[in-house]
């Protein structure tokens, strides 16, 4: 049975409510999503997303608030649900959810960003490692699929200007690299596997109005083992998808 994965940066979970979240989502119909960006603790999110007809949630907050956050809507109840990846260092954020079912890992994540100076690049960069880490010991057990807001350009086809942002938090090589060891060492980019044209983004600054002009980045990711790569029947960005600064992104999936 082909089964729809959602992932999305809402930037506020509360905020996009407003715009008509609950609805779209009832729509769609995903089997999961995976949201980042929340920007609420649990007890944060009102009651009737709390509770949507059909799913199960779960949500994570940073012991900061206002700040990060990472959510999951599901049909089917898990067999277990993490928040951590190991580290109260990286757990601190309320960055990482993961639902376990029987045939296959689920996770949503949002990735740091390397914004406010070396330090944040230096924090990026070990969170990869720790994301690849629990990646290669959960593809023993079972299928992978992980979405979220990488926060990295991968290839200079995913953003606008990429010989501009060389020096630009999100596109430097060394943050490109670690893209380079997923990608290579048994995680997909799968929506590169279904196109490979130019100018498919995900995140538009909100400032410059970019989403108009279609200036933006592909930062958003859906990644899966290479076995379940097979079982992949789609990949697509719903760019026409208003709310946000980003755009949710998907995969259909024969599990």
């Amino acid at each position: 049975m082909t089964k729809k994965f959602l992932s999305w940066n809402v930037n506020g979970i509360r905020a996009i409510e407003k715009k008509g979240f609950s609805d779209w989502l009832i729509k769609e119909s995903p089997f999961i999503i995976g949201l980042q960006e929340t920007k609420a603790s649990p007890e944060q999110v009102p009651p009737n997303l709390r509770a949507l007809p059909g799913y199960f949630s779960y949500f994570s907050a940073p012991q900061r608030k206002g700040y990060s956050g990472v959510g999951v809507y599901c049909r089917e109840k898990p067999l277990e649900v993490s928040y951590t990846l190991g580290s109260e260092e990286f757990d601190a954020e309320g960055r990482f959810i993961l639902l376990t079912y029987p045939r296959f890992y689920f996770m949503t994540i949002y990735f740091p960003n390397g914004g406010q100076g070396e330090h944040r690049i230096d924090y990026k960069l070990r969170y990869y490692e720790a994301f690849f880490k629990l990646c290669k010991k959960l593809m023993k057990e079972k299928h992978v699929i992980c979405c979220g807001d990488l926060n990295t350009a991968h290839k200079e086809i995913d953003l606008e200007h990429p010989e501009q942002n060389l020096k630009t938090t999100g596109f430097l090589p060394r943050e490109r690299a670690w893209l380079d060891k997923f990608f290579g060492g048994g995680l997909v980019d799968t929506f590169r596997m279904f196109s490979h044209e130019p100018r498919q983004y995900t995140w538009w600054d909100y400032k410059t109005a970019a989403r108009s002009r279609n200036v933006g980045w592909r930062l958003d990711y859906f990644m899966v083992d290479e076995g379940c790569a097979k079982k992949v029947k789609n990949a697509y960005i719903l760019s026409d998808v208003p709310g946000s600064d980003h755009a949710p992104v998907g995969i259909d999936v024969d599990l």
